[in-house]
């Protein structure tokens, strides 16, 4: 019988249970003991869930308060040390969310650690901050809770636990911040083997066989010391009597193959989704005895598979490797819905083509009653519910638009050149009359309860379009005026219409569809719910337009249109496969410009289009930039380049890594980009010095995602590091992301002492 596991499952619960008891929480609406318990009856759940499905080895330990790495650096004890942890105690769940966030119910409130994207995924984690001589202990004992939870239950477990050399690879720290951080990480290892041998010595009195070391790393470009350490950490820790299954995913092997086929493990999954390595070639590496774990379901998209086609590339490795050869999705199921059975709107064709995190596990079911060769009625009647879905698929008329497919073949002809910054600099300040360190937002102002019900009850037919329209014009002018009072100089119309940056979007285009419980995780309570890509793409209206107009009809300063950048649209999206991403990319740029256009003759003459997936959709191997590069760019400047040369250009990004891709942000040519930089002490700001970056810059004075005020002199100080890096004139002021999140109290206080700190800046 063919193994089926699972890498991981989504921890938010179908109805987001989890995100709202959290907030609950946080807000002090119930204490510590009731948030445990819906975190354990969420497990107890899913747990049965999978088991239902014939999944043999149940994941024990992706489940997470905030993030799985984030968990991890407190149960090993990596926490910093102005979050006071007492070295002899246990790290408590507050801690854990002051790491996250800055605040939690008990605790001084601080800086919180800072936060990024999960290799190229949408899904954020906190990254670890270490230091040279760190020192490890088991300082937490949820993973080891969990796992007798899951045994008491009847299961058979399998924890999963971040590896090592991810772990290392992934963390921060003043010690690392110069060329011998490679050196300085791995002279950890030592400290770091010893409080993994101690996690997995208690996993091992537990009674448990198997544990799943997660090394994503392993697909990405590593330096040879990098890959020399792979094989002294894993000789050490293979000399537990664990059986050690070691997850590489998100990408192919490649030149790491060898290396992760010899190392002395029990068994290697890889993606077959979406890397390409030569499946006759990994069979080929592996030892005597040793499982290899196909992820022929994708973990990362919600389409069906094609289990004719898996089962094809699969039947040579089951007749070579027999019982070794284990099922499961490509990564963790954590980056897809929880469940297709509560979807009830969606119409009968579309919902055929899909697959949540439920129905992969089925697929999975039904691809091993195939290679084991046990196909009973119920099997055959799934594998021919399958073949039928996608065969309608091919052949909907609904995917295809010859429109679109037209004027995307004319766009070639369409310049993508503005004229040089510098001339349209002059045209723009001379027009928009902006002072020293010019102050904004980011885009969106706090969403209510009021807000958020009006929008539900004008969807659900309970309000008429007229009285919504006047009540969404009334929240407009209330942030207008808001922001006037505050002193800002450049308006936003705060998005009180908008449910999400790419949802909003997504439901006024056509070739988009939208889930009513498709909510994935983006980082701690934030859940996203990324709409379906799965035609072609058309402007049927505009979009933003009449809001936009109305606000600046309201004051005298700028208003500046809010747009979701093509590569965002794309990247926070269930992206259609059976055309390459580039192309829906270009169909989504086709349709901004239409906007951007209508907005600049609407009279609105700053437009900020924002990229914050620009770096996430960076393939994770740098032979691979290039290309994906050029069409990402090309996008952009297809959307923004029909301007004329006093409209400026603005865009946003967040929470990644700019260094190595600053070269393309700077061929971007928008004439504004804002950045998060507070998180990182103006850290990212470093790039865009040493690349001498010619346009101007809002690096992010306060953390929008934690609760905690920002201190006027704290912003000053930052604003005064930034320019010594970057010429005075060309900043801008700005919190480093949307304040939907935050509240009006915090939002109020925060930016009186924003615009207090750009005053100050100003006379110095």
């Amino acid at each position: 019988m063919t193994i089926i596991h699972n890498l991981g499952f989504p921890r938010i619960g179908v109805q987001r249970e989890l995100k709202k008891a959290l907030e609950q929480y946080w807000r002090g609406q119930i204490n510590a003991q009731e948030l445990e318990a819906v975190g354990f009856g969420l497990r107890k759940k899913h747990w049965q869930q999978q088991a239902d499905a014939g999944v043999s080895l149940l994941p024990v330990g992706d489940f997470s308060w905030y993030d799985q790495i984030l968990e991890w650096s407190t149960l090993i004890g990596a926490v910093p040390a102005r979050f006071a942890q007492d070295a002899q105690q246990e790290t408590g769940l507050d801690t854990l969310f002051r790491m996250a966030r800055g605040r939690a119910p008990t605790g001084e409130p601080t800086a919180a650690c800072e936060m990024t994207k999960w290799f190229d995924t949408n899904y954020h984690y906190i990254v670890p901050e270490l230091e040279a001589g760190q020192t490890f202990r088991i300082a937490r004992s949820s993973l080891f809770d969990q796992v007798d939870e899951a045994l008491a239950a009847g299961h058979q477990v399998k924890p999963v636990i971040p590896g090592l050399l991810s772990y290392l690879w992934l963390s921060k720290g003043e010690d690392f911040n110069n060329g011998a951080s490679d050196e300085r990480k791995l002279a950890l290892i030592p400290a770091l083997l010893e409080v993994y041998e101690k996690v997995l010595t208690r996993l091992q009195e537990q009674g448990v066989e198997w544990v799943q070391i997660d090394e994503p790393i392993l697909t990405l470009e590593l330096p040879q010391a990098w890959k020399d350490a792979f094989k002294l950490v894993y000789a050490k820790l293979v000399q537990q009597k664990l059986r050690i299954l070691l997850a590489t995913y998100f990408e192919s092997l490649d030149d790491n193959l060898a290396l992760a086929g010899h190392l002395p493990v029990d068994g290697l999954h890889v993606d077959l989704v979406r890397g390409n390595d030569d499946l006759q070639a990994i069979a080929d590496i592996l030892q005597p005895g040793q499982v290899l774990s196909a992820g022929i379901v994708s973990g990362r998209d919600i389409w069906r598979t094609d289990l004719d086609a898996a089962a094809v590339r699969l039947q040579p490795l089951k007749e070579k490797l027999g019982e070794n050869l284990w099922l499961a999705p490509s990564c963790s199921l954590l980056h897809v819905p929880v469940d297709l059975a509560s979807e009830k709107k969606l119409d009968d064709e579309l919902k055929s083509w899909l697959s949540f995190a439920r129905q992969k596990l089925e697929e999975l079911n039904a691809l091993a009653a195939v290679l084991d060769k046990r196909q009973t009625p119920a099997i055959e009647a799934f594998l021919a519910r399958q073949h039928q879905a996608l065969e309608n698929r091919k052949t909907s008329r609904r995917i295809h638009n010859p429109a679109v497919q037209q004027q995307l073949a004319q766009s070639v002809s369409i310049s993508r050149d503005r004229t040089p910054f510098n001339e349209r600099m002059k045209k723009q300040r001379a027009a928009l009359g902006l002072p020293l360190f010019p102050t904004t937002t980011i885009g969106s102002f706090p969403q209510t309860a009021d807000i958020r019900a009006l929008r539900r009850d004008w969807k659900q037919g309970g309000l008429s379009d007229v009285k919504y329209e006047a009540a969404i014009k009334e929240e407009i002018a209330k942030v207008v005026a808001f922001q006037e009072e505050v002193g800002l100089d450049v308006l936003v119309h705060g998005e009180p219409e908008r449910n999400d940056m790419v949802e909003y979007f997504g439901e006024l285009l056509a070739g988009y569809a939208f889930t009513e419980n498709g909510w994935v995780q983006s980082y701690g309570s934030r859940c996203v719910k990324p709409p379906l890509i799965y035609g072609d793409v058309a402007r049927v209206m505009p979009m933003t337009v009449e809001w936009t107009a109305y606000a600046q009809s309201l004051t005298n300063k700028p208003m500046k249109g809010m747009l979701t950048g093509p590569v965002t649209l794309l990247q926070w999206s269930f992206v259609r496969d059976d055309q390459p991403r580039e192309q829906t990319c270009r169909q989504l740029a086709l349709v901004l410009r239409e906007e951007i256009l209508d907005l600049e003759k609407a009279g609105i003459h700053i437009i900020q289009i924002d990229e914050p997936a620009f770096r996430e959709g960076l393939p994770l191997r740098k032979c691979k930039w290039q290309a994906y590069l050029a069409w990402a760019v090309d996008a952009f400047r297809l959307s923004v380049s029909g301007v004329r040369d006093a409209t400026q250009i603005h865009t946003h990004m967040c929470y990644s890594e700019f260094n190595d891709i600053i070269e393309a942000i700077a061929a971007m040519d928008a004439d504004v980009i804002t950045i998060e930089t507070s998180r990182s002490n103006m850290e990212l700001l470093l790039a865009f010095e040493q690349f001498h970056y010619p346009n101007e810059i809002g690096p992010g004075v306060y953390d929008i995602h934690s609760p905690n005020i920002p201190d006027t002199d704290w912003m000053i100080q930052l604003m005064q590091k930034a320019s010594e890096k970057i010429d005075r004139a060309r900043l801008w002021v700005n919190p480093d992301c949307g304040l939907k999140t935050r509240d009006w109290p915090e939002t109020r206080a925060a930016l009186e002492k924003m615009v207090e700190a750009a005053k100050v800046l100003r006379l110095q």
